[in-house]
């Protein structure tokens, strides 16, 4: 009998967690939190812990298959892997042959490990790769470039150092980041004081020194008070303004009205709550991390709600601050060269972007594009046609509003091939479904982490693969030996690996002990003295010369937020502790722990409807109704209800969550074009349902 660490990371969601699995006569015996990287201590949340439920569930994709019937009817022709990217390959070469590679688009969930597939898209000459940020996080992006001329990820949340952390829009302690909540956890410990800003009280609400309930949509005008309170009181770090803020007095004039009696009236929580909290923040400061927010593509304003949430932290000295928003570190940083780039053996496509990204919107980052758009052009052709679609580990389907119409959309492909480990409604729609390999049984491309203490990182196949599945260097690898992409024609990870390690004076070596390489000793702190933003003029920039000139406003007057038609609710959603999105709802142990979604709706909402608590309800919008179980409340606002993303799945082969729940993004008629211009995001949260009792 023989037992083995394999150091990895984990895969159940977007955070990709080092993990150790420890593997005895070639099988999962245990998963635990990699206590070499820094904050993981032992630990894995309930999603990392069911990855060996992934791998031993025989409802997931087994092996390659090629549709036989209509798109969505569920025929399916198993066939070898030759077979499958044989037939993948002849039909991009087609659409390349008739409409140029331009035709070719590529979406994926983001994350570290793109490379190679991104590489494979570049070498095809295509630049319609789009990831599924406008969906969540790209209103985020765009704000801190406005501001700062760097993207979200140039600054870290120090949870572990902080004397306050504000959550507004980010639920920590549900959508799981194992380091950040023992970061946050240990640091409660030690005095640090959390404040939640929500419509509900989530989990990470009910462990909060102070919960601002909000009326929906009115996150804005709180903020603008904060401004407000901080700049007329005084109460702002003035050194670090005069060395880094630029157009202060435009600020301040901007938000002289906005004061913490206005915003009662906008956001419902009592003027003096607001003047309190932000005289403690004055004191916390400059260890305040006010976090921008995760998932925001919610709101018209969410864009200007995430730039107010940058300014605020400015106006506090939390940049660069031990505790607040300190700038990460990078490979080069440390004296280290960063990996080589798969991406970097092509040319960079000229041709424009289908989604308009970088020619009809100049504002937007062109790395991941905004995919709404690109369904857009795929519907009409405009900039030109768009005939084959790969989406890799992403469920538009159930990722963005209105399904039926992207099937539509997706009808005027040539191809749509679907790259998953687990079935979902994508997949089931494809052309081809080509099967990922659970992340326990596949090998990734090398990885590097910026952060205030960064490092390379490595996943390794724990286990071989249990069906005829593959890695995803191993899919593409096999597509651009067939497509004359010779420079991706690879057929050891070791070999990947080695390419991407040219230059660093790493070896593969050096991952064996702990699965990562540190590229410094410990956390490195720039010093705040020097601090040098990436903006023109080296400043946190107020007024966005860029937006300017679009003749968009840097600072946007607050509109009141719509209130929900008579006998109508907000439709709200977001995240739990046990599932990430869709994707994990069949899963054999998270299913058994939260089988199906339910509706919070307040106490006083539901008498008057005479709705009793886990009563089944209707829930309707635009004569499309479904139903699903009450959660009657105190603990949402009056004008919303909330469900858990990701359930109502109605496929035959996940018998677990078949039928179970309700699918929020059915509930969205017209969002697809319901986006913010400033932003990029599409406002996921603008929807209103009626709430009905089963007669």
């Amino acid at each position: 009998m023989t037992t083995e660490n394999v150091y990895t990371i984990c895969g159940m969601c977007t955070v990709r967690c080092p993990m150790v699995a420890e593997v005895e006569n070639s099988n999962i015996r245990f998963l635990r939190g990699n206590p070499n990287a820094s904050g993981m201590k032992t630990s894995l949340c309930a999603r990392g812990v069911a990855g060996k439920a992934l791998i031993n569930d025989n409802e997931r994709i087994r092996h390659p298959m090629i549709r036989d019937g209509q798109r969505g009817e569920g025929k399916w022709r198993k066939v070898s892997w030759e077979e499958a990217l044989d037939y993948t390959a002849e039909k991009l070469q087609k659409v390349v042959d008739q409409y140029g590679p331009r035709g070719v688009a590529l979406s994926d969930r983001g994350g570290p490990f793109r490379d190679f597939h991104r590489a494979f898209l570049r070498g095809l000459g295509s630049p319609n790769y789009v990831n599924h940020d406008s969906s969540c996080a790209r209103n985020v992006q765009h704000a801190a470039k406005s501001v700062s001329g760097a993207g979200r990820k140039e600054v870290a949340y120090d949870y572990r150092n902080a004397k306050h952390v504000i959550l507004q829009m980010r639920n920590v302690f549900e959508a799981i980041g194992v380091q950040e909540v023992n970061d946050l956890t240990d640091a409660m410990n030690e005095g640090c004081r959390l404040t939640v800003i929500d419509i509900r009280a989530n989990v990470s609400a009910t462990k909060a020194d102070r919960f601002f309930m909000v009326r929906p949509g009115t996150d804005y005008a709180f903020n603008l008070a904060v401004i407000n309170e901080l700049l007329t009181k005084d109460l702002y770090n003035k050194d670090f303004a005069r060395k880094y803020i630029q157009d202060l007095e435009a600020l301040k004039s901007f938000v002289k009205d906005y004061t913490p009696q206005w915003a009662e009236k906008e956001t419902g929580v009592p003027a003096a709550q607001i003047s309190s909290f932000v005289h403690q923040l004055a004191k916390d400061a400059p260890a305040v991390l006010w976090h921008p927010g995760w998932m925001m593509a919610r709101y018209d304003t969410t864009f200007y709600l995430c730039r107010s949430i940058y300014i605020i932290n400015a106006l506090l000295g939390s940049y660069g601050a031990k505790g607040g928003l300190p700038f990460v570190n990078k490979p080069k940083d440390a004296g280290y060269s960063g990996l080589k780039k798969f991406m970097d053996l092509f040319e960079k496509p000229k041709e424009k972007r289908a989604d308009g990204v970088g020619w009809r919107y100049t504002h937007f980052d062109e790395g991941p594009g905004l995919a709404h758009l690109l369904y857009e052009a795929m519907e009409t052709g405009d900039p030109y046609p768009v005939k084959s679609y790969i989406a890799f580990r992403h469920d538009p389907l159930m990722a963005y509003p209105e399904p039926d119409r992207l099937r539509q959309i997706f009808d005027n492909l040539d191809l749509l091939v679907s790259v998953t480990f687990t079935w979902c409604d994508t997949a089931w729609y494809a052309d081809v479904v080509l099967p990922l390999s659970p992340y326990l049984e596949r090998d990734s491309v090398l990885a590097a982490k910026n952060a205030i203490q960064p490092y390379f990182f490595m996943r390794r196949r724990a286990v071989e693969p249990r069906f005829d599945t593959k890695a995803c260097w191993e899919i593409f690898s096999g597509l651009a030996r067939r497509l004359g992409i010779n420079e991706l024609a690879y057929d050891k990870i070791e070999d990947v690996w080695n390419f991407q390690l040219q230059g660093t004076g790493v070896s593969i070596e050096d991952f064996n002990e702990t699965g990562m390489v540190k590229l410094t000793e410990g956390p490195v702190y720039k010093d705040r003295d020097n601090l040098k933003f990436g903006t023109k003029s080296g400043k946190f920039e107020i007024i966005s010369q860029k937006l300017e000139d679009l003749g968009m406003p840097s600072l946007k007057p607050y509109e009141s937020a719509q209130s929900p038609p008579e006998g109508s609710f907000r439709l709200t959603f977001g995240r739990c502790a046990q599932h990430t999105q869709g994707h994990t709802v069949n899963n054999p142990v998270l299913g058994e722990l939260v089988p199906e979604n339910v509706l919070w709706i307040h106490t006083d909402a539901a008498e008057k409807l005479h709705i009793e608590n886990n009563e089944t309800v209707n829930v309707s919008n635009n004569g499309y109704t479904e139903q699903i179980k009450a959660k009657v409340t105190d603990f949402i606002h009056p004008e919303a209800v909330f469900v858990l993303h990701g359930f109502g799945h109605k496929l035959p082969v996940e018998s677990r969550a078949y039928g179970k729940g309700l699918a929020d993004n059915k509930f969205m008629p017209g969002a697809l074009k319901k986006w913010d211009p400033v932003g990029g995001a599409v406002a996921l949260q603008e929807n209103f349902v009626k709430v009905s009792k089963v007669k």
